[in-house]
């Protein structure tokens, strides 16, 4: 009777847990990889504006 009474107030599944800490790790990893890419993105983006921005000042003016 006590095994029992353990085995069913015994605590969460170690299965479970580790299934946990393991998904908790992966959403760490997930969430460096996007702040990652959105500072890669930001800086990409910054470039092209840049681009841009000394393409129309290379630009002649137009007749008039």
């Amino acid at each position: 009777m006590a095994k029992a009474l353990l085995g069913h107030v015994g605590g969460p599944d170690p299965r479970m847990v580790s299934e946990m800490r393991r998904l908790q790790q992966r959403i760490r990893d997930l969430e460096g990889e996007l702040t990652r890419l959105q500072a890669q993105n930001d800086e990409l983006a910054a470039g092209t504006r840049d681009e841009e921005f000394n393409r129309l000042q290379d630009r002649e003016p137009a007749l008039t």
